[in-house]
């Protein structure tokens, strides 16, 4: 299920550090990452990944919000043990993973179960969904979204 050209599911949700965040507030392009939980090998290389990256996404007008279903507590033990410089939201309840197609069956040593697909989704400052990664694989991802944000024409802020 591609959400290529489609209206992003606007959403409030909270954020570490306290206060909440509103997707429909940004002025400018945003990119949305789901990750599964906060403080694990794959999470926490994406996690420093973005934020290393965070300098080269703000000259681009570019805002990075990271989503799992982690508590604001979680992430805020998370945010500081590791120094994450990228807002961190919290989906406890997962209305926002259901609605972007995130939440889904997976398969770990023979066993099923619900989880969080690691995706990703640039998203224009008129709230289109310019582009997509799903089942991502961490290394060398952050350098293609920061690619895809600076190279697309659409990518820019609202006039």
């Amino acid at each position: 299920m591609t959400m290529v050209d489609q209206q992003a599911p606007d959403f409030t949700l909270p954020r570490d550090g306290g206060g909440e965040v509103t997707l429909s507030t940004f002025e400018g392009p945003v990119v949305l990452y789901f990750y599964p939980r906060d403080d694990t090998s794959g999470c926490t290389t994406e996690a420093l990944d973005f934020s290393q990256a965070k300098e080269a996404f703000d000259r681009q007008g570019v805002t990075i919000l990271g989503v799992s279903k982690d508590s604001v507590a979680k992430h805020d033990k998370f945010r500081d043990k590791h120094g994450i410089g990228v807002a961190l939201l919290s989906d406890e309840h997962g209305d926002v993973c259901e609605r972007y197609g995130v939440w889904v069956e997976k398969k770990m040593y023979g066993k099923t179960h619900m989880g969080i697909e690691r995706s990703t989704f640039l998203i224009d400052a008129s709230g289109t969904i310019l582009r997509e990664w799903r089942k991502v694989k961490v290394p060398g991802h952050v350098e293609e979204v920061l690619d895809a944000a600076t190279n697309s024409p659409r990518a820019g802020a609202k006039s």
